[in-house]
């Protein structure tokens, strides 16, 4: 709760009219979401404008609106007036929360691929030495050991702000968050103070959004710049940056915070070497300060050597020992939809993963090379209403690891999956070799069924783009579909 006047405070207005004597007990930018005291954020987006709700949020009982055009409400409801209702939206609403940030040691890992992997290894960590951690990323928010639904990676300003006090409220000690180019570049995390930023690597994806790639990296450095920016309210800031990607020196020249670097290359402060993989596992020796540790996961694939690597660094700028860290590696569990294994008892091996960019499906596929004994099966599409250039690109790498590429749909959205399809196909007929061939079905519950039916002992069936999502968005309509229930469905009937 805030009184009226020390929001309009934090805001640079053009007008205020209106009583401004009063307590405002929320704060939202979605009509359906005022109630009695709210304040309502009206903003001007791209398929709907909010000042077209302000009267219905009133009526809902808004003390207050926040807009950037004129409008009339009834009553003595206060308007505020101002150039741009989303900058002042990332002014006003951390305040409102209290900066709940600031209560916490924040740490925000990007990249293309290995967020959510890498968040989760720190948050098991963290947990591992007591502390109480939040998680906030592509698959859901956890506070502590409870977990809600989450819609986008990171949430707008709103939604962010108000899980980060609730997270304040139930004693969180460190909260670790995926922290997507979007929100960098959008301001969605306006009012979050890093500790610790971390990078795990950048390839093509977003173009849709970023129109070059130069803006994607320059988005995702935002958070390097932030993690080092002058007049902060806390001490201790780091930043872990994957030294092998070839955007990795880029990122350093972004920050004057503290730097840990990793790789397996020999070119970091903390390096993997001797690295042994299984289908299931994967054993290697972890150097850094002059010591050597050998580390023994439950994960297999190089990207997850990566990815534990950054989890590593993360936590040795928290002040724990790499004893303790070893240690807590040793049970950690692969994320779900993350290089997943369905086992029915089958002869062969079928993958789940959300692999959803070249490099993504470069990374799992070259991980289903090194332990394969017969052939890789490969199911994936691509999603509508995103970047297309990439379809092609993971159509040819498709088909230079697999030896059966089934090209099927992903979430098409307001696109038309066949001409999705069709994209992907024209990359995959590129990659073929000898030997290689491809099949396109549509339907991706038909064509995750053709795979496993026609998997024979020691193949790999890799089921790639969806991972741990329940859903299909469609043109009309979003039903539930989830890779894992498809596979195992498929498997009972063999």
């Amino acid at each position: 709760m805030k009184q009226l006047q020390d929001i309009i405070k934090t805001l640079q207005t053009t007008h205020v009219e209106g009583n401004t004597a009063v307590k405002v007990l929320d704060i939202t930018a979605d009509s359906r979401a005022v109630k009695v005291g709210s304040l309502f954020i009206a903003l001007d987006g791209a398929t709907v404008d909010g000042h077209n709700y302000v009267n219905k949020a009133v009526e809902a009982g808004a003390v207050a609106v926040l807009v950037s055009k004129p409008v009339e409400v009834s009553g003595d409801v206060c308007v505020i007036t101002v150039e741009d209702t989303r900058k002042a939206m990332m002014a006003c609403v951390p305040y409102f929360f209290d900066y709940p940030a600031n209560s916490m040691r924040m740490i925000g890992v990007t990249g293309t691929n290995g967020k959510t992997t890498t968040t989760h290894m720190i948050r098991h960590i963290l947990k591992a030495q007591g502390h109480k951690v939040g998680v906030i990323g592509t698959v859901h928010i956890m506070i502590d050991d409870t977990t809600y639904p989450i819609h986008n990676t990171t949430p707008d300003v709103v939604d962010l702000q108000h899980i980060l006090h609730q997270m304040v409220e139930e004693g969180v000690t460190h909260c670790v968050m995926e922290v997507s180019s979007h929100a960098l570049a959008l301001g969605r995390v306006s009012g979050v103070e890093y500790d610790t930023a971390v990078f795990t690597n950048l390839t093509q994806d977003h173009l849709d959004f970023h129109k070059t790639f130069e803006n994607y990296l320059a988005a995702k450095c935002k958070l390097f710049e932030q993690v080092s920016a002058p007049n902060q309210t806390k001490s201790g800031k780091g930043a872990i940056i994957n030294i092998d990607d070839e955007y990795g020196h880029r990122v350093i020249e972004k920050t004057t915070a503290p730097i840990i670097t990793y790789s397996i290359d020999g070119k970091g402060t903390l390096n993997a070497h001797d690295v042994e993989m299984t289908p299931k596992s994967s054993r290697y020796t972890v150097s850094y300060d002059g010591h050597d540790y050998t580390v023994a996961m439950n994960t297999t694939g190089l990207f997850n050597v990566y990815n534990t690597l950054a989890a590593i660094g993360a936590c040795l700028l928290e002040g724990i020992s790499m004893e303790d860290i070893d240690k807590a590696l040793k049970t950690f569990s692969a994320v779900p939809g993350r290089f997943e294994l369905i086992e029915e008892g089958q002869p062969f091996a079928v993958v789940v993963d959300y692999a959803h960019t070249p490099d993504g499906l470069e990374n799992i596929l070259q991980t289903a090379k090194a332990i394969q004994e017969n052939r890789i099966m490969v199911v994936f599409g691509c999603g509508g209403d995103r970047d297309a250039t990439k379809r092609p690109i993971m159509g040819r790498i498709a088909a230079q690891y697999g030896d059966v590429v089934y090209v099927t749909s992903d979430n098409p959205r307001t696109e038309d999956p066949v001409q999705i399809v069709k994209d992907v196909e024209a990359g995959v007929k590129e990659g073929l070799r000898e030997g290689s061939y491809y099949e396109v079905i549509v339907d991706r519950r038909e064509a995750i069924q053709h795979a496993i039916q026609n998997a024979k002992p020691g193949d790999i069936v890799l089921i790639a783009g969806k991972g741990h999502e329940d859903y299909q968005i469609l043109k009309d309509k979003t039903i539930h579909f989830d890779d894992r229930e498809e596979a195992r469905a498929a498997l009972k009937e063999i």
